[in-house]
C-alpha cells in the first residue's frame, strides 16, 4: 500500500512533491500552443461573423454528437428535453467564406448528429465556436474538435471527448468520460464516479488532472514518460513499482481510468482541484 499526497494542484506550475516524483525535461510545446493562441485570438478588426442558432428535441440520456475543425465547443447540460445549438461562424479575412462552411444537424428525438463541414482543397479560413445546452442525462458519444478547446459542465453520462490542438475539460459532472488530445491538457471534475466501461485520459503535450469524490473505487494505470505522478488518495500497488508506469487499486478497485502523457504530469486529487 502506498499513499501519495498533494496540496494545491496548479496545471501550468505543478508545486514539487516527494512522495513520488520524476521530474519532466523542457519541451517545446509551449511554442505550438502559443502560436495556436495567436491564431485563435489576434482576429484581424475586419473579421465578419455568420451566427447559426436552432433548438431540437432531444430525450434525456439520448445520443449526441459533435464534430469540428476550427473552434472551441462547450456543452452545459439544462433542465430541459431540448438541445440548443449556438454556434458562430467568423470569416478570418473574405466574408464570402462563411456560406461555405455548412453546418449540418440529424436529429430524431433519440439521436443528434452535428457536423461541421469545410470545402475540400481550399484556403477557407473560417472558425466556428460552438455553445451546445443538452438535457442533463445525456451520452457525449463523440465530440470532437481539431484546432480548439472542449468544455463539458453539469452533463451526468458517458462521453468520448477529443481535441489535437486544445485542452479537454469536464467540470461539475458525474459519469464515465474519456478525454484525449495532443497539445492541451486534460482535466475531469467528477461529483460522481459510477461503475461501467474504461476511462481513458490522454495527451501527449500537457497534463492530467482527475479529480474524483471520497469513497471512488477504480482500478487505475498510469503512464508518463516526462513527467511527475500524484495521488490524494492511499492506492494499492498492483504492479512492481516505477514512476513512468503505475497500476493501482483505488478503493475497492473496479472499472479501468487510464492516465497518460508523455510531457506533462499527472494528478489524482480529491474533491476540487486549486488551478
Amino acid at each position: 500500500m502506498i499513499r501519495v499526497t498533494t496540496r494545491a494542484i496548479g496545471l501550468a506550475n505543478p508545486a514539487p512533491q516527494k512522495p513520488i516524483l520524476f521530474c519532466a525535461r523542457p519541451t517545446t510545446w509551449l511554442s505550438v500552443a502559443f502560436l495556436a493562441a495567436l491564431f485563435f485570438a489576434a482576429l484581424p478588426a475586419s473579421a465578419s461573423t455568420q451566427v447559426f442558432d436552432h433548438t431540437y428535441p432531444l430525450q434525456p440520456g439520448g445520443i449526441f454528437s459533435l464534430a469540428n475543425v476550427n473552434g472551441s465547443v462547450r456543452v452545459d447540460g439544462w433542465d430541459r428535453n431540448q438541445v440548443e445549438i449556438r454556434a458562430v461562424k467568423t470569416a478570418l479575412h473574405n466574408p464570402a467564406d462563411l456560406d461555405r462552411v455548412q453546418i449540418s444537424v440529424e436529429s430524431d428525438g433519440e439521436h443528434m448528429a452535428v457536423g461541421t463541414h469545410y470545402p475540400q482543397g481550399s484556403g477557407v479560413e473560417v472558425t466556428v465556436e460552438y455553445h451546445i445546452s443538452v438535457p442533463y442525462r445525456v451520452q457525449l458519444a463523440n465530440v470532437d474538435t481539431v484546432n480548439g478547446d472542449v468544455h463539458v459542465r453539469g452533463v451526468s453520462g458517458t462521453g468520448t471527448l477529443d481535441s489535437i490542438n486544445g485542452s479537454v475539460e469536464v467540470l461539475d459532472s458525474d459519469g464515465r468520460f474519456s478525454a484525449r488530445t495532443t497539445n492541451g491538457d486534460v482535466r475531469l471534475e467528477l461529483k460522481r464516479l459510477p461503475q461501467g466501461d474504461p476511462i481513458q485520459l490522454a495527451t501527449v503535450n500537457g497534463s492530467v488532472v482527475l479529480s474524483l469524490p471520497a469513497g471512488a473505487d477504480a482500478e487505475i494505470n498510469v503512464a508518463n514518460r516526462n513527467g511527475d505522478f500524484h495521488s490524494d488518495f492511499p492506492l494499492r500497488t498492483l504492479n512492481a513499482y516505477d514512476p513512468r508506469r503505475f497500476r493501482g487499486q483505488l478503493g475497492n478497485g473496479g472499472g479501468d481510468i487510464s492516465m497518460s502523457t508523455v510531457n506533462g504530469g499527472i494528478r489524482l486529487v480529491q474533491g476540487h482541484p486549486t488551478v
